[in-house]
């Protein structure tokens, strides 16, 4: 239960960061879900430059936060 609660809490802040960065107004629900998905998707990009590591809850909001952001960006471009 703890995991999921952390991950929760990641996805918030993250969401919320992205949220400021790119100018956008989404809600609690929307950070979450942008904070999640930016997770995985930061993830993803850490590990292919061979930044991946388990750097705790500093290090997880800034990969998620970077995820996020680079997520927000890629719609904006599909969306036009």
């Amino acid at each position: 239960m703890g995991g999921l609660l952390f991950w929760i809490l990641v996805g918030i802040v993250a969401g919320f960061i992205a949220e400021k960065v790119m100018k956008r107004s989404m809600g609690l629900a929307g950070n979450l879900v942008v904070g999640l998905v930016g997770a995985l998707l930061g993830g993803f990009v850490f590990d292919l430059i061979g930044l991946g590591d388990d750097g705790g809850l500093i290090y997880s909001i800034l990969v998620a936060s970077v995820g996020a952001i680079l997520l927000l960006f890629i719609v904006n471009k599909v969306r036009g």
